[in-house]
């Protein structure tokens, strides 16, 4: 290992180039890797719900579809319209009264009740149907040209426009978030470390680390816009303290040696077994999510595991290379760190380490009450401004035709046409049910089935199902509306047992279903594999106790503050959080235990021996938590996109929890427990 790490550094120049000549293949990686924008795309295979969508696509051509409401056209405008929607590429079908009828029949002569489904007051309502899934870049360009198309009095809404906006929205943001991130890490380094230059240095060699990463996405062939829009974040976030424990070391080899080659050599070498064990705790926080059945966590999971193991290659590989490059600009640059002193924590700690441990006790009930009761949504539209046009547009669907969601129904052809009106007449009556509609709507109408074009016939039957549409006032992911789902289901399996609901109300009632099991699955997982980590090495069975449920405090408290002011939270955001602060954050108690193990078996008494360790390990705690946390919250607070913004408040305000708890808390409960770790840890008979 030395006599690589020497050969390293006299060969910076090459190293250096051949990293920068990295970043060419990364940068083409980048641009070829797809972005998925519709999160229920990450729904486990298996589901019903989710076959059904593939039915729907196989069978009629149809994947994404939108509920288009106009304002004050005519039958003839509104038909002149909805023909012209039909010749969009990738737009399979338009329902509408007008185009169905073609204007052989006057609206006022069809009952009110069917007509009521297409008209209220000067709006009119059509369906246009794609003939790609909700988030592929065909049916999103489809959406922008039937915008286009249909003018300002047309609002267009759905899960599809959802979706168009949100691309937009994020490609439009993502270099923003990025900037935010390096200014705020800037502004903590400068006050933090003793170089004006270092810093940049550090952001530089992170920014080359997260290119790689992100350029060997490629190979996995998409990524969600959550992962996209995060991951440079999070990655800058989790690996910027490995630059810290660089060249802290390389100043200490300095001092001992002559030769600054030498030095840095020593200093890779001390590193690097330094993060192993660090970032082996993150890799495992980030590796647990990938277990959650909602696969976004799979996504999310291996692309950060990679952006640690990219973290750790750069801050071993190329950070060294460029500071003995610009050795002498970095001491030209250096000043007193502008932290100020905070040993007298240690002291404080030790002082009043009783009222420190009440203090813990007391936050256990109600931190981890509200970690288990915080309030979650599902709605994708909501994470949105509400300014979108999409979201203005579901929003006059709702007000106009009092509908908030719209379930599609595939029944079997073979059904008689008797059954499904009886099906029809029992679903209407279903809490929340606006109108269902299918053929036999028409039919029902007293209009013959011949007469019916065939073009029009083939929308909504096909040789194996027949398309029927719902539309509820209830809204997506409400209790309401996944009680009318289950009624609705147990009415379609009495008259038809291979029959689906399908639809984004169904799928996300799915979701939570998925969601609710994940979040046990991923933590429990999670404090598994990190508990194991510190067990194997701290050589303690004691010790891995209290230093995981150290940070599970942290965790609660951080998530319990969303429900004690009334905050609703998207959906991922407790089940990211809970491993994403455990994995990033634990390292801060492992550094705080192992100086005190050091303490312990140099001699010290516990008290002296946990005053110098909160003493020794305060500085490096605080700058990486305050850098966790500066490449976080500007985000959070820029962000008007709530699933990134909430996320990154989440893991920013984390990031400071877990900081006081592993300076005040625990200090106080290594002083209780000292007698039961010093029995329980292998490598401390010394202290005994």
């Amino acid at each position: 290992m030395k006599g690589f790490t020497k050969g390293l550094v006299k060969r910076r120049i090459l190293v250096i180039v051949v990293c920068l000549l990295l970043l060419v293949p990364s940068i083409l990686g980048m641009a070829a890797t797809k972005t998925k924008y519709d999160l229920l795309y990450y729904l486990p295979q298996d589901l019903e719900t989710v076959q059904g969508q593939e039915i729907l696509l196989q069978d009629f051509g149809k994947g994404a579809f939108s509920l288009l409401v106009t304002e004050g056209m005519s039958i003839s405008e509104q038909a002149d319209m909805e023909n012209a929607l039909k010749d969009i590429p990738h737009v399979d079908s338009v329902i509408g009264f007008a185009s169905i009828t073609k204007g052989m029949f006057p609206m006022e002569i069809i009952p009110s009740d069917i007509r009521e489904m297409f008209q209220r007051g000067d709006c009119m309502l059509s369906a246009v149907f794609f003939d790609e899934g909700s988030s592929s870049e065909e049916t999103m360009e489809a959406i922008n040209q039937v915008r286009k198309a249909a003018g300002e009095k047309c609002f267009v809404s759905g899960l599809s426009a959802v979706v168009t906006d949100t691309k937009q929205l994020v490609e439009d943001q993502e270099a923003i978030y990025v900037g935010i991130a390096v200014a705020l890490c800037v502004i903590v380094l400068m006050i933090t470390m003793d170089s004006f230059l270092l810093p940049l240095i550090f952001l530089a060699c992170i920014g080359v680390s997260i290119l790689w990463n992100l350029g060997s996405n490629y190979f996995l062939g998409e990524i969600s816009y959550i992962t996209k829009a995060v991951a440079a974040v999070l990655q800058l976030g989790v690996t910027l303290d490995y630059s810290i424990f660089l060249w802290h070391s390389y100043k200490e080899q300095k001092a001992l040696t002559a030769d600054k080659d030498e030095a840095m050599a020593e200093a890779i070498h001390l590193t690097f077994t330094s993060i192993l064990g660090s970032s082996l705790t993150t890799v495992a926080g980030f590796v647990s999510i990938c277990f959650m059945s909602f696969t976004l966590g799979r996504d999310l999971g291996i692309v950060m595991s990679k952006g640690v193991v990219m973290g750790v290659l750069g801050t071993v590989v190329l950070l060294p290379c460029v500071i003995r490059l610009f050795d002498k600009p970095i001491e030209k640059t250096s000043h007193k760190p502008l932290l100020p002193d905070v040993g007298g924590i240690g002291r404080f700690v030790v002082k009043h380490y009783k009222v420190l441990a009440l203090v813990l006790v007391i936050m256990i009930f109600p931190a981890f009450y509200g970690y288990n009761h915080v309030n979650v949504y599902y709605d994708m539209s909501k994470v949105m401004p509400p300014e979108l046009k999409s979201v203005i547009a579901n929003k006059k669907l709702e007000e106009t035709f009092d509908m908030a969601t719209t379930h599609l129904l595939l029944v079997d052809s073979d059904v008689s046409q008797k059954d499904v009106r009886d099906m029809t007449a029992e679903m209407e009556k279903v809490d929340g049910v606006k109108s269902v509609f299918g053929i036999d709507s028409l039919l029902g109408a007293g209009i013959p089935e011949s007469i019916l074009p065939e073009d029009v016939l083939s929308m909504v039957k096909g040789e194996r199902y027949q398309l029927m549409l719902i539309n509820s006032s209830y809204v997506i992911s409400s209790d309401e509306v996944n009680a009318q789902i289950d009624s609705l289901n147990e009415i379609l399996k009495k008259y038809d047992q291979g029959g689906m609901l399908i639809g984004e109300a169904p799928c996300t009632k799915d979701l939570i279903a998925c969601t609710d099991h994940d979040f046990t699955v991923v933590s429990l997982i999670s404090i598994i594999a990190i508990f194991v980590i510190i067990m194997l090495v701290q050589k303690s069975f004691s010790l891995p106790v209290l230093l995981v449920a150290i940070i599970e405090l942290a965790i609660a408290a951080n998530l319990c503050i969303p429900y004690y002011t009334g905050t609703e939270l998207p959906f991922v955001g407790p089940i990211l959080i809970s491993t994403i602060q455990l994995g990033a954050t634990v390292d801060y108690a492992i550094l705080m235990t192992t100086r005190y193990k050091q303490n312990r078996l140099s001699g010290m008494d516990k008290k002296e021996a946990v005053e110098k360790a909160v003493s020794s390990a305060a500085q490096s705690v605080l700058v990486s938590g305050l850098g966790f946390f500066a490449a976080t919250y500007g985000v959070g607070l820029y962000s008007n996109v709530d699933i990134i913004s909430s996320m990154c408040r989440l893991i920013a305000r984390g990031a400071l929890l877990s900081v006081a708890v592993v300076l005040l808390l625990l200090p106080a409960m290594l002083l209780l427990l000292d007698k039961i770790i010093v029995h329980s840890t292998l490598d401390m008979k010394a202290a005994r």
